[in-house]
């Protein structure tokens, strides 16, 4: 290109400008004119100044604009006086252009005129990068500013300064430069180096440019919010060079290769490093370095400080202090570590002039002749600003323009020879005033002459404090004297990355915390990771060195299309794929990340995104096996982890050479892998092989993070020939990780590997979940159809991942809202209604400590969620710090990742190929923590903790009797987790709709439902009994049942009439059978309708204030289906007229079905089955809508008018209690009488498979005795009574048309052995009420599985034919034929016979216990004190009983244990005060009752009257009683069985309600 001419063109400019607190108006006009015979590359410009005010003197009127296209990137102008020479920085490689003009520019130039302007353009689109008509242009003698306008404000770099954030704050804020020895604070102060690049990133296109400016005067760089820079600068000239690159690392990379790249560091500086002021001897720094050494910290080099010299003389040491310094290099390079000194300046000093080539060779000299003396490995300048402690001279400064020009910039203290030299000393390149920020870099390239000269051939090591542009190539920086504090940590890292910017990528002791400390132990750990990705990090160092990449990366070089990145200072990257999270505030154990849009993996455990670091997925990591020191290190066996991307691929690469040598770059003796990871196969390429390491190093291990299915063979190929190594492969099918060890793959050599994934059937997730699948149907679908000989495993599976993402994440304290996106480009075949949504939302609220929310909808459209009210927390409680959970969330394909922090674990992982959500199906699946899953419901199971060998269990509620697998009366999707460490955690899906569950062997769990939302509730224990606890606590706590509910109950469906039911309570009165409840099913009722009498039982109410005059209770059945065929039946009458049933969709029309009710006026023929009745009498029921409140009030009244009736007393029947059934609703009719109206809702297009209640938090249940149907046998009715009589609700109940299964109707022994085992259970009520108090005031459970109290024992986690009541009493009932004996797991603790109050000696084992039939095996367990009362036949008469204790000592002599009481009916006693709560702690001797509450006093007078102490292990001769601190008289009485340990103490007189002490010797 040639000369660009202007002829005639004048420019002028008006500005408003403004300089410290000064606003002047200067007129400035600048003639451009054409002048011939100017140099190829660009243009040249006269700018002319017009008359106008100066401003600080000294004007240069007349200036030279040059301006060279010197490379399609790369820009440069400068502007200078063509009269006089001014100062122009001597730079080893920023040097006059030689070249011609270059072609094909990614910019254009432009100059404007009124006003004067230079302006950069991208030529790709026209946007404007560099325009400097927002101000002025004035160059005077010591003054030259110009403004640029830029595209952005996401400015980053110039320097050094601290930068509180990485991004530049654009609100007018001004940065001084000017090389100061001031340390680190948070002010505005020019600190040690001068960095005059800045980059702008433009856009999300990841654009960007790069400013530079050669100057080395003092300067200021200004930041405002238009968005523009100022460069303000006191001398020498503008010059300004501009890169272009299409993302930042290109502009970089372009600015480093022009300036100068980095230099290459020696591997062992890679290590690493301690460094202390004032050691104050060699002993002490030996004594650190063997500490050190004694705990295996990872540490390569030592330094020290001034301190080892002879009073802080260069090239010296102390003879006394430091006397055998000579010999410490050896000792340290005898363990293979280093030794770097120090060399600055002593008290009153002269300073060398390193611009001086004589300076140069007299500083080599030293550099030798002191290594001569003291053998070191690297060479530490500090100081080097260059600093003095007197500001400029003994003798003060001469009163100059240059010691005080006339401008200042805003550098420290506004002195320009504060704490340094005087500004007009003189030096070879020029005044100080021009060269003071060049001293550093002066410095660092006279020290590595001197290194070339002491370590000829070799890198060593030279660390500056002081910098300048281009000093990167000779040394490596540390950020300064900064200080011990959290503010510092945090600012550290935007000064690394703008020196990573810069083109210096190389920029306390914990062994004395103790060898044990955390400190020391987090150190080791973390130096390991480090150590461990050496080679790694060594080959960021080669690309930094050979092509300008940064190693530590700010996160929006990889991610600048994601504005969140722009502005991130918390964290950073090595190189493109290993993501660094710090945690940088005081007291806590987490930190908030940012993961771009980008799978990660955590780094120590590959599906978990962890605190400290993140694997970004497509990168290949090479590592050696960790060890303290590079020496070591560099001779382990190597691996590499693999980190695939969602296209499971990868690619790496690693730089190996000796790692200390000179010019094996240069003279290519070095050796150069390219990794490729794709197809299942790993191509390892040796691109460059002229290095072959003495070592003898291999690749022993490989990592594959991203393995979603399991690898089952590796085959090792080299020179395409199959190598025999011994492999193995190991896969974590939780973390989807897989590990190949055994390798023997030679470092130099290039290997193939590939592998195989005969995915395990355990992993398939099943595609096809409808009835009848086929390959054709399957394969639609887009799934992979395989056949299998176990017809469980599903042939139909996934092989794709699903097609949802998440983009726009909001985190805050309390959660987390992201959209979820459908990639249209994944869509899978689908239906209409299953079509899935293409916009989601996702919400995750952190509700407590233990709990939180995630939940899944259509934020767009409304869709049906439950309106069951939950006990939420009014806001989340925010306290991040204690919560046991911690959440990462998997962008593409969606995912959600929940682990416990304590621990590690991953308790819920959802990004499954299984997602989706449609209209009518929505799915999702997790991993589990292990096999050990319970609950879901209701349904029957075998066992109490689910098979997971592919078993689907359908929720819907159905009137269908227990059996197998099938969907029966109630709705609970809740389960409960074992973790394989004996930790527990529960989650609720709320959501009614009808689905089903899938258990696998992965284990894995897969929810299918029909609509609805997707609402998870989590609770994270970590006990069993908590997560019960925090599940109730979220849904409502169980009922207080009434203390009568608790004892035997009778009831039959078949009575005949009232005169049957009247015989059956006598007789169990003359046999004595504890009997408190009786009941009539509908058979009291007129054709089965609600609230109606039966002819058959008129004297019903009568026989119900007989026996409630007795102390019984009676309870009446309701079903919720009303008859609408009666002609005056006022229930169905006010029903219709307050609107109260069920109606079809858009219609006021009822819907009608057939359940019970019979029709009016016919004759029911009952010889016919049930059904056949229904269908030929049954009358036309409605069905009350219960969500309706109107529904609520007519429900009550009608009911109530069967307690009072209004018409006819007599027959008011006063009933104790209601038993709903037939509510789930049930009918005997499919749909509506007359069919079904909306086929899509009633057909839907997937129908689940339809076919554990403490843990549903519901404590009162219990089976029917003897079963419901099925005439009952007579071993097995009463083992069932022996059972039943341990359930909290304990009835006898049977159907209509088998034979009488009631105690009394079998024969004497079955009478005995029933009121036998009944007594045991009334005699135990107190304590089991107190259990019921515990259920409904904190959620505990009352019938317990034994892994709620022995979570740690294994054993316990599958054992289901046994049960706890509460923590202490263990049941063990015979459930099999003809068998005399049961074989019951005894968990370690002490246990006692309940019958013979034995110790029965060896725990933690199976034992096989007697059990004939009038017997069923209880056991206390020790340490726990059971409340009692003496039995009766009802509980009215047993609450009048003497009471006692059982008090059973565990192996230190120590048992607890609580009474509940009040007065047995009162609805919410509790919550209004009125109970006794009374605590019984027994230690060795003494037992303290003692008072909590005392709400209640019992009418009865009530008092512990015998006391039994299990376990005593001497003779007890004494027992006393004391109360209020005195011994009270009591009459009672002792024994003491010596054979079975036991003290019984009868006779006392100890009042319920008061405190006592008991003391026993």
């Amino acid at each position: 290109m040639g000369k660009r001419q202007f002829s005639g063109l004048e420019i002028s400019l008006i500005v408003l400008f403004t300089i410290a607190t000064v606003i002047t108006c200067v007129l400035i006009g600048l003639l451009a004119t054409g002048q011939s015979g100017v140099k190829d590359p660009g243009f040249e410009a006269t700018l002319k100044r017009l008359p106008s005010p100066t401003l600080f003197g000294n004007d240069i009127h007349t200036v030279l604009l040059t301006g060279e296209y010197q490379t399609p990137n790369r820009f440069h102008f400068k502007i200078t006086d063509p009269k006089t020479q001014r100062f122009e920085v001597p730079h080893e490689h920023v040097k006059p252009f030689t070249g011609s003009a270059a072609s094909n520019l990614k910019y254009e130039v432009t100059l404007k005129q009124n006003p004067f302007g230079l302006v950069v353009t991208r030529a790709s689109n026209g946007k404007v990068l560099f325009d400097t008509t927002i101000g002025p242009l004035v160059y005077a003698d010591q003054f030259l500013q110009l403004s640029i306008k830029l595209p952005s404000s996401n400015i980053y770099g110039v320097g050094e300064h601290v930068h509180k954030q990485y991004r530049h704050d654009v609100n007018w804020k001004t940065w001084p430069m000017f090389s100061r020895d001031i340390g680190p604070s948070g002010e505005m102060h020019n600190l040690y180096g001068v960095q005059t690049f800045f980059l702008c990133l433009e856009n999300t296109t990841g654009a960007s440019f790069g400013v530079f400016l050669m100057n080395s005067n003092a300067m200021e760089f200004v930041v405002q919010p238009a968005p523009a820079v100022t460069y303000r600068t006191i001398g020498g000239i503008l010059d300004f060079y501009i890169f272009l690159g299409d993302t930042p690392e290109q502009v970089v990379q372009e600015y480093l290769q022009f300036v100068g790249l980095p230099m290459f560091p020696s591997y062992w500086s890679l290590g690493f490093q301690l460094s202390r002021w004032n050691y104050g001897s060699l002993d002490e720094v030996v004594n650190v370095v063997e500490r050190n050494r004694a705990i295996g910290l990872p540490y390569d080099v030592q330094f020290t400080d001034i301190d080892y010299m002879e009073e802080r003389k260069d090239f010296t040491y102390d003879k006394e202090k430091f006397r055998d310094l000579p010999q410490f290099a050896e000792y340290m390079h005898n363990y293979g570590q280093k030794y770097v000194i120090i060399l600055v300046w002593p008290g009153e000093t002269v300073f060398p002039d390193f611009t001086n080539p004589d300076c140069t060779s007299w500083w080599v000299e030293e550099c030798k002749l002191f290594y001569d003396m003291v053998p070191y490995d690297g060479i530490w300048i500090d100081m080097n600003e260059v600093s003095n402690f007197i500001q400029g001279s003994k003798s003060g400064c001469e009163q100059n323009d240059l010691n005080y020009p006339p401008y200042t910039p805003r550098i420290l203290e506004r002195l320009m020879f504060s704490k340094t030299l005087c500004m007009d000393a003189v030096q070879k390149w020029g005044k100080h005033y021009d060269v003071h920020s060049l001293y550093g870099y002066s410095m660092g390239i006279s020290t590595q002459k001197a290194i070339e000269r002491v370590f000829p051939g070799k890198r060593s090591f030279i660390l500056s404090r002081s910098t300048f542009v281009g000093s990167g190539k000779q040394a490596g920086h540390w950020l300064g004297d900064n200080a011990a504090t959290w503010d510092h940590l945090r600012w550290a890292i935007p000064g690394m990355l703008e020196f990573n910017l810069f083109g210096y990528p190389y920029s306390q002791d914990p062994a004395a915390f103790g060898a044990d400390s955390v400190l020391v132990s987090s150190s080791k750990h973390y130096l390991n990771i480090r150590y461990t990705l050496l080679p790694y990090l060594y080959t960021l160092f080669y690309k930094a060195h050979t092509r300008g990449d940064t190693v530590v990366r700010p996160l929006l070089h990889e991610f600048y299309s994601d504005e969140a990145t722009w502005d991130i200072s918390r964290q950073f990257l090595w190189g493109p794929g290993l993501l660094i999270s710090p945690v940088l505030e005081p007291g806590v154990n987490f930190t908030r990340i940012y993961l771009p849009d980008a799978p990660w993996y955590g780094f120590e455990t590959p599906r978990d995104i962890y605190r400290t670091s993140a694997l970004s997925k497509g990168e290949n990591f090479d590592e050696t096996q960790d060890l303290r020191k590079h020496s070591q290190h560099r001779k382990n066996p190597m691996g590499l982890i693999i980190a695939l991307n969602n296209d499971n691929s990868a690619v790496g690469d690693l730089f190996w050479d000796d790692g200390e040598s000179t010019g094996t770059i240069e003279n290519k003796t070095y050796l150069f892998y390219e990794f490729t990871c794709s197809d299942n196969s790993l191509l390892m390429n040796v691109t460059f092989n002229n290095y072959n390491d003495p070592n003898n190093l291999k690749f022993e291990e490989i990592k594959i993070y991203g393995v979603t299915r399991e690898i089952t063979a590796v085959t090792v190929y080299h020179n395409d020939v199959v190598q025999d190594d011994p492999i193995n492969i190991t896969y974590d099918s939780v973390n989807q990780a897989a590990l190949i060890t055994g390798l023997q793959l030679e470092l130099g050599k290039s290997y193939t590997l590939r592998w195989q994934h005969n995915q395990s059937i355990n992993e398939r997730f099943d595609c096809y979940p409808d009835l009848d699948p086929t390959k054709e149907k399957c394969e639609q679908r887009g799934c992979t159809w395989e056949e299998t000989s176990n017809p469980d495993v599903p042939p139909c599976y996934y092989t794709s991942a699903n097609p949802y993402y998440l983009e726009n994440l909001q985190y805050s304290s309390s959660g987390v809202v992201a959209d979820l996106t459908l990639d249209s480009a994944r869509i899978r075949a689908n239906e209409a209604a299953t079509a899935p949504i293409s916009a989601l939302r996702l919400e995750v609220k952190y509700h407590l400590d233990n709990m939180l929310q995630f939940k899944i909808y259509d934020h767009q459209n409304p869709r049906y969620e439950v309106p069951v009210p939950l006990n939420l927390p009014s806001s989340p409680v925010n306290s991040s710090q204690s919560q046991l959970y911690e959440i990462s969330l998997q962008i593409q394909p969606f995912g959600i990742q929940i682990r416990r922090r304590s621990t590690g674990t991953v308790i819920w992982n959802s990004a499954l190929p299984t997602f989706t959500f449609s209209d009518m199906f929505i799915q999702i699946s997790t991993l589990l923590a292990s096999q050990y899953i319970y609950g879901f419901g209701e349904a029957e199971k075998v066992t109490f903790r689910h098979d997971v060998n592919w078993h689907t269990w359908g929720m819907f509620t159905r009137d269908q009797p227990p059996r197998y697998k099938l969907n029966s009366y109630g709705f609970h999707p809740f389960y409960m987790a074992l973790e394989e460490d004996g930790n527990a955690h529960g989650v609720l899906l709320l959501n009614s709709n009808a689905m089903d569950v899938t258990l696998q062997p992965t284990p894995a769990l897969t929810y299918r439902t029909t609509g609805g939302i997707l609402d998870f509730y989590m609770f994270l224990g970590p006990t069993p009994e908590l997560v019960v606890q925090q599940y109730t606590a979220l849904i409502g706590r169980p009922v207080m049942p009434a203390y009568w509910s608790l004892g035997f109950q009778l009831c039959r469906y078949g009575y005949r009439n009232d005169t049957e039911v009247s015989q059956l309570v006598d007789d169990m009165k003359a046999a004595d059978i504890p009997h408190d409840v009786q009941y009539v099913d509908i058979d009291y009722m007129e054709r089965q309708l609600d609230f109606t009498l039966s002819t058959r039982f008129a004297g019903l109410p009568a026989l119900v204030n007989r026996i409630r005059a007795d102390g019984m209770r009676f309870i009446i059945i309701l079903d919720p289906t009303i008859s609408g065929n009666e002609t005056n039946y006022p229930a169905f009458d006010r029903g219709v007229q307050n609107d109260v049933f069920i109606k079809r969709p858009n219609s006021s029309e009822i819907i009608y079905s057939k359940v019970w009710p019979f029709l009016p006026g016919v004759d029911v023929d009952e010889s016919l089955p049930e059904q056949t009745q229904i269908q030929l009498y049954g009358a036309h029921a409605a069905f009350p809508d219960f969500l309706s409140p109107a529904t609520a009030e007519w429900w009550k009244r009608e009911i109530l008018e069967v307690y009072n009736n209004p018409t006819d007393p007599e027959k008011s029947l006063k009933f104790d209690g209601l038993w709903t059934d037939m509510n789930e609703p049930a009918t005997f009719f499919n749909g509506a009488l007359d069919g079904c109206r909306d086929d899509l809702l009633n057909n839907p297009p997937y129908m689940p498979r339809m076919m554990d209640f403490s843990l549903f938090g519901m404590s009162y249940t219990g089976a029917d005795i003897c079963g419901f149907f099925y005439d009952a046998q007579y071993e097995m009715c009463l083992r069932w009574m022996q059972l039943g009589a341990f359930y909290p609700y304990s009835r006898n109940h049977n159907q209509k048309g088998t034979r009488r299964q009631d105690p009394v109707s079998w024969n004497a022994t079955f009478v005995e052995i029933s009121k036998n085992v009944l007594n045991v259970r009334y005699t135990l009520l107190p304590y089991l009420y107190t259990l019921m108090h515990d259920a409904h005031a904190s959620g505990s459970t009352v019938i317990r599985p034994l892994f709620h109290e022995f979570v740690k024992d294994k054993n316990t986690w599958d054992v289901y034919e046994q049960f706890l009541w509460g923590p202490a009493l263990l049941i063990s009932p015979v459930l099999q034929e003809n068998a005399v004996t049961v074989r019951a797991y005894l968990p370690s603790a002490r246990w006692y016979d309940y019958y013979t109050d034995e110790n029965v000696g060896l725990t933690g084992q199976y034992r096989v216990f007697p059990a004939p039939l009038d017997h069923i095996n209880l056991h206390i367990r020790g340490g726990h004190i059971l409340p009692w009362q003496e039995p009766a036949r009802t509980t009215f008469y047993s609450r009048k009983n003497a009471m006692g204790l059982t008090v059973a000592l565990d192996d230190g002599l120590f048992a607890e244990g609580h009474l509940y009481w009040d007065d047995g009916v009162l609805i919410d006693a509790y919550e209004k005060g009125e109970y006794l709560l009374t605590s019984f702690t027994a230690n060795q001797t003494v037992l303290d009752i003692r008072v909590l509450h005392g709400g209640y006093t019992d009418p009865n007078n009530l008092q512990f009257t015998e006391i039994k102490v299990l376990g005593v292990p001497s003779n007890v001769s004494q027992v006393t009683v004391s109360q209020n601190s005195g011994t009270v008289t009591s009459p009672h009485s002792l024994t003491y069985n010596s054979t079975k340990q036991l003290l019984t103490i009868t006779g006392l007189q100890l009042e319920l309600g008061q405190n006592y002490t008991l003391q026993w010797s």
